[in-house]
């Protein structure tokens, strides 16, 4: 397994974790509250759903597509 392959694995590991992370806050009772008064969820919770979309994404192309060499 090239380097570009394990690195892409590990950031898309870190995604899948980053995800968890959004989940388990957006099931929290105050983001609850604030999803329900305002409609979207609080900033906390939108990086990391951002970031572990875009570290999920990030890793599974550097994994397929990665430094080939």
């Amino acid at each position: 397994m090239k380097s570009g392959q394990i690195i892409g694995i590990v950031v898309f590991a870190i995604g899948l974790v980053l995800l968890y992370f959004a989940y388990n806050a957006s099931n929290a009772p105050v983001d609850q509250i604030t999803n329900a008064v305002t409609g979207r969820f609080t900033n906390q919770t939108m990086w990391y759903l951002i970031g572990g979309i875009a570290a999920a994404i990030g890793g599974g192309l550097l994994f397929l597509f990665g430094r080939r060499a």
